[in-house]
């Protein structure tokens, strides 16, 4: 599903070079779960943006399900977000006085799938991530975990080959993250494939495999001994 060979990625300004990742290899399987940890600053939220094809590497190749995204036009990369990858932000970001029903089919109006059809498909994915009985509720009327479900909900109205989380439960209770996270298992069940940026290695546990990332470099990998259940 992912290969990612060689990439670096180096931001300059004037003289002054910063080398965010540097030489980076790694492959995910389709129907994976995987955790990508590091400390602030390690390189991970750059290799979070090039995996969405919210950038572009400075050398290297990403492969992703068969396609050189490295190489692609903005009008391309835009392209690939909107069909194949499904995102999931900290920060949920979602449209305050909007009911849930209408953030999740907000990416299928850009991809132009006619009104019945988005609502139809909204509906279907807020069941499968347990708020049927919230469709008409507003973000402000739910929880933290609630609107983190909306969320996910959303990354999945295209039917993405890939879900990208991004500190997913960040900004929610332990309690709500348990459950957030088991989510996440059902779908990689389900067979979504998973990746996760996170710091925490509670949260971690619960993919598969964790990459650790330092200094922009990959430091290890490793399969996950103890799963977390959900």
């Amino acid at each position: 599903m992912i290969d990612v060979s060689h990439l670096s990625k180096i931001y300059k300004m004037d003289t002054v070079q910063t080398v965010a990742l540097d030489n980076v290899s790694f492959s995910i399987k389709k129907g994976e779960f995987v955790a990508i940890m590091g400390p602030s600053g390690s390189g991970k939220s750059t290799l979070m943006h090039i995996l969405g094809a919210l950038d572009t590497p400075t050398s290297g190749k990403y492969i992703l399900d068969g396609e050189d995204v490295s190489k692609l036009s903005k009008d391309k990369l835009a392209e690939i977000r909107n069909k194949k990858i499904g995102f999931v932000f900290q920060s949920f970001n979602l449209l305050p006085r909007t009911t849930a029903i209408k953030n999740v089919a907000l990416p299928m109006i850009y991809a132009g799938i006619p009104k019945k059809e988005r609502i139809e498909r909204a509906k279907t994915l807020l069941k499968r991530v347990g708020l049927g009985d919230r469709m008409e509720h507003t973000s402000s009327q739910l929880s933290g975990g609630q609107m983190q479900r909306v969320a996910i909900a959303r990354a999945l109205a295209m039917n993405p080959s890939i879900i990208l989380a991004d500190e997913p439960t960040g900004n929610i209770s332990s309690a709500q993250s348990d459950e957030i996270m088991c989510l996440f298992q059902d779908l990689q069940k389900q067979g979504h494939t998973i990746v996760m940026i996170t710091h925490e290695p509670s949260v971690a546990a619960y993919a598969q495999r964790t990459i650790h990332v330092r200094d922009g470099k990959i430091e290890k990998e490793e399969k996950n001994k103890s799963e977390k259940k959900g």
